[in-house]
């Protein structure tokens, strides 16, 4: 008698300590590992973009924050580790393990990632993009990005609306009619967006363009508003047409697969936890410096031309039937988003 109830006290404890290893299992599962992981950061620009300080340095920062410091990100710029044109496929590779562009290098590597972006004449602001890419259930564009980033080795985990893609010129704008034959910098959904219009889309390095509009060679370019003044083209162009050709220009972050997998379930959940409140606290940021960039505008002696209602109402016609329709030629999942683009615009009384 004694035995046998000394072998079932052992096997009761024995069944306390399985339990008790597998709640402290599950317990170091769901919070920060004892490991700390080093991340290698590299966009496809530097720290004079207002991507830099509006976009990459908050999601860095809360991505540290809510891991507990489990995993840290160094920061470097565009040509520290490899070109800002080649930060994309880097990463794709593994030699960056993230990295933040636009439009995934303007389309070229992932078309999918222009619906992220932001589709000519498309989402209006933050909110909208918001709804149309994650919030509505009617919708989730985001999912097809998310499938399309996946299929390259790359996780999306970031996203910031940095304000108005707009045009910056030498020539004044009141309709699309103005836009013909007008050489401008332009580049992916921007060359897209232009050549439809009528006008010649020169591509060219970033560092260029400042120089070729004040020579001539140009008579614009397509910006993101807010970093205008960044870059000095409010000393160079004489006007700056609203809202632009993209009145919600975005900027993702993408991880490489095999670094996003490697870490554990809970830093996963909780960089997947911070997206949508760094989006929102982002692209706050980026609109409190449209306004700052345009004003640099008005004080070099520029003036800011906002279109007409009719006139962005032509232009969404013709962004919805022309230009649209270029992106969905892409890929299957490309044109399975401009759909839903489009379905969203109507059913909000959009177009």
């Amino acid at each position: 008698m004694t035995q046998r109830t000394d072998a079932a006290r052992l096997a009761g404890l024995s069944a306390a300590a399985l339990s008790l290893s597998v709640s402290f299992a599950h317990a170091q599962d769901q919070g920060p590992p004892d490991e700390v992981t080093n991340w290698v950061f590299q966009p496809c620009f530097d720290n004079t973009d207002a991507g830099w300080a509006n976009g990459v340095v908050p999601w860095i920062e809360a991505v540290e924050s809510a891991t507990e410091g489990s995993v840290q990100i160094d920061l470097e710029p565009a040509g520290a580790l490899t070109s800002g044109s080649e930060a994309f496929g880097a990463t794709v590779a593994g030699q960056l393990d993230a990295t933040a562009c636009w439009a995934t290098v303007y389309g070229g590597n992932m078309p999918e990632g222009m619906l992220a972006f932001g589709m000519a004449m498309g989402a209006q602001n933050a909110e909208q993009a918001w709804e149309a890419m994650w919030g509505d259930p009617d919708y989730r564009i985001g999912e097809i990005v998310q499938q399309a980033a996946n299929a390259r080795n790359l996780q999306w985990a970031g996203w910031s609306n940095q304000g108005p893609n707009a045009m910056f010129t030498k020539f004044r704008v009141d309709s699309l009619e103005d836009l013909a034959g007008k050489k401008m910098r332009a580049g992916g959904p921007q060359a897209i967006f232009h050549s439809t219009m009528g006008g010649s889309p020169v591509s060219m390095d970033a560092g260029d363009i400042y120089t070729a509009i004040k020579l001539g060679t140009i008579e614009g370019t397509y910006w993101d508003t807010g970093g205008v003044d960044d870059m000095s083209f409010n000393e160079v162009v004489d006007y700056a047409i609203m809202p632009g050709w993209n009145p919600a220009q975005h900027q993702e972050i993408f991880i490489n697969l095999d670094s996003w997998n490697a870490l554990t379930e809970w830093q996963r959940d909780q960089i997947e936890g911070i997206f949508k409140e760094v989006y929102f606290k982002t692209s706050e940021m980026h609109a409190e410096g449209v306004e700052e960039a345009l004003q640099s505008v008005r004080d070099s002696g520029g003036e800011v031309i906002t279109l007409s209602d009719e006139e962005i109402a032509r232009m969404r016609e013709a962004s919805v039937e022309e230009v649209w329709p270029q992106i969905a030629e892409k890929s299957d999942l490309t044109a399975k988003g401009v759909d839903l683009w489009v379905k969203y615009l109507e059913e909000k009384g959009l177009y």
